[in-house]
């Protein structure tokens, strides 16, 4: 997601380092606005800047009033459009409307709650950086927005309320089975934002030459999920046909708090899975979350083309629900 890039990272060590520093943050979209609310930009006392609020259309006209705002201490809101004079200056041809909320930090943004911040974030704790533009009020909420957790999306709360940018822990992708369609699946997955690892116990299989750095546990599935961990940010994808190897997974992962879980076969093999999960207890709404036959169906042929669909539905299933 975008905000789990490193901006308040950046943000605490240039401040603490004495740069100045000021977060940008997209807190509303209208239209076809380039990047998601969330996004966010870190600009320093001398106009340098990591991250982005647009894609490049409105990049330069944020670090100007970023380093007025960090010289006069304090929070502004703005806002570009396609029919804004300022907003066709500097280049925002995309249809869409931005507004960006500018926050120096030690002026405006405590440095202690952005401390806090990133210390949750490093210990992959999920929070949420509740603020109300023109107020001064801001603060981390650990317990709340469910929804906003479930669905990664940042923004304004209903009827006047607070905006709410929510820092969820990295998305994980464990892969049981080192096939060829994971060896296509992982860097899509890299490229997308996961962190992924692939599970399998036959070394032939998951080698290094075969998934370079990628993290390979050489452990039979249902211990390696157990060392590996799993939370609501997590994707299962088991690949191996072998229900020896792929069941002990499903078992964990149904029992877990996966967001997505797929598994490959045909429709044919699939019913004999359902059948085993039946007789070791397994409900039919515990079933009935996994996506069997794996991905979406788009007529896919070959690894590449299998991994391109898992890697469609695993979104589909984060931005949507399932």
């Amino acid at each position: 997601m975008d905000i789990s890039d490193n901006a308040p990272e950046l943000a605490l060590a240039w401040h603490e380092a004495g740069r100045g520093a000021v977060l940008a943050t997209v807190v509303e979209t209208w239209g076809s606005a380039p990047r998601r609310t969330g996004a966010q930009l870190v600009i320093d006392g001398q106009g340098h800047m990591e991250g982005s609020v647009s894609g490049g259309c409105v990049e330069g006209a944020v670090v100007l009033e970023a380093i007025e705002a960090l010289e006069k201490g304090e929070e502004r809101l703005l806002e570009y459009g396609v029919s804004d004079g300022d907003a066709f200056a500097v280049g925002l041809a995309c249809g869409g409307t931005i507004r960006i909320l500018v926050e120096p930090v030690g002026a405006v943004l405590p440095p202690d709650l952005l401390r806090d911040l990133v210390a949750a974030r490093a210990e992959q704790r999920p929070v949420a950086y509740e603020v109300a533009p023109g107020t001064g009020q801001r603060r981390l909420v650990h317990d709340g927005y469910p929804q906003r957790f479930a669905m990664d999306r940042s923004g304004f709360e209903p009827d006047g309320g607070p905006f709410v940018a929510i820092h969820n822990p990295p998305l994980r992708l464990i892969v049981v089975g080192a096939v060829h369609i994971a060896q296509a699946l992982v860097p899509m997955a890299r490229l997308a934002g996961y962190d992924p690892v692939v599970v399998d116990p036959r070394g032939a299989f998951g080698s290094a030459a075969r998934f370079p750095d990628t993290r390979l546990v050489a452990e039979w599935p249902d211990e390696a999920l157990e060392q590996i961990g799993l939370h609501a940010r997590t994707a299962v994808v088991l690949l191996t046909h072998d229900p020896k190897l792929d069941d002990p997974a499903l078992h964990l992962a149904l029992e877990g708090e996966c967001f997505y879980i797929g598994a490959l076969g045909s429709k044919r093999t699939h019913a004999s899975r359902v059948a085993r999960l039946q007789d070791a207890g397994f409900s039919a709404d515990q079933i009935a979350r996994i996506h069997g036959p794996v991905g979406l169906d788009i007529g896919a042929s070959g690894p590449p083309e299998i991994a391109v669909s898992i890697m469609a539905q695993m979104t589909q299933v984060l931005r949507r629900g399932s």
